[in-house]
């Protein structure tokens, strides 16, 4: 991908339909890479107050009535609720949008193939996961095709959220599971940083001390396992020295099963995410 990419087209716009913190997020990272001009783009909330914030703090359109914006829209982005995918999409289709427009959603567990149906037009998909550090342009998405979706709609998908961290291309299958590591895992990684956090206060550091000391330490740590290429357990084995206090540490932490835990939230919450689109059971009411 180049910086000659064209995001949006002569005359055309990019609508975020559902502008909370991440449809903010993804407008913020797509405004300062330079990768669109405030008037290229439009966003879509619930609330007037909330549209006047972002038109006040991004500079481009908000509204809450959005159907004569889809005239024109070149790229929509959908970072609304999955329950309220049904209802936005029949709204969408109503309005009209052109052929060629494409759709990128950031729901969780609703599938490309769900997407197609219920928006009921021949428009390319992109189904994309991210996460919450895309706030900071740390993020990790990852982004796979619909059956109407060509490389070059892939490719514009990866230029929009390369703009708020990684991307990686995926097949969708692996994007439930994708969804329960990576756009659950910052809950994780604040969980584990908690604790240490609080470890440290135990042996008596100050917290604002022993926050800064593991939050730098997960975040070099990270950066070690991307630059180096290597391995966890090797870069690990560097810090384990013979009867040392990181190896007496680590048997703690191998006492208490943390592998497994850890391994069995990610499966726990792969199949909550399972569960998110799946349509609602209505309750038979009937005496």
């Amino acid at each position: 991908m180049t910086q000659k990419t064209v995001l949006v087209r002569p005359g055309r716009t990019l609508g975020v339909i559902g502008a909370g913190v991440m449809g903010q997020t993804l407008l913020k990272g797509l405004l300062d890479a330079g990768h669109i001009q405030p008037d290229q783009a439009w966003a879509a909330a619930k609330s007037q107050s909330t549209c006047d914030r972002i038109e006040q703090s991004l500079g481009v359109r908000a509204f809450c009535d959005y159907a004569d914006a889809l005239k024109t829209v070149d790229v929509v982005l959908l970072c609304v609720k999955p329950s309220q995918a049904a209802a936005v999409l029949k709204t969408v289709h109503a309005a009209g949008v052109p052929d060629d427009a494409l759709f990128i959603s950031i729901m969780a567990g609703v599938t490309t193939l769900q997407l197609e149906t219920m928006l009921g037009t021949p428009n390319p998909w992109v189904r994309a996961m991210p996460n919450t550090p895309c706030v900071v342009g740390q993020g990790m998405t990852v982004v796979c095709a619909g059956k109407d979706a060509a490389a070059k709609h892939i490719d514009l998908a990866r230029h929009i959220f390369t703009a708020v961290g990684r991307c990686e291309v995926v097949e969708e299958h692996y994007t439930n599971a994708i969804t329960a590591l990576s756009g659950s895992g910052p809950a994780y990684m604040y969980l584990v940083m908690e604790a240490l956090a609080d470890a440290g206060v135990r042996v008596g550091l100050r917290l604002d001390l022993a926050l800064t000391l593991v939050a730098q330490t997960m975040k070099g740590s990270a950066r070690m396992v991307l630059d180096t290429a290597r391995h966890p357990a090797s870069l690990r084995d560097d810090v384990t020295t013979p009867s040392g206090c990181t190896i007496a540490g680590l048997l703690m932490l191998e006492d208490g099963k943390i592998r497994s835990v850890l391994a069995r939230a990610v499966e726990e919450a792969t199949r909550v995410v399972e569960r998110l689109g799946q349509p609602k059971k209505t309750e038979d009411t009937r005496a």
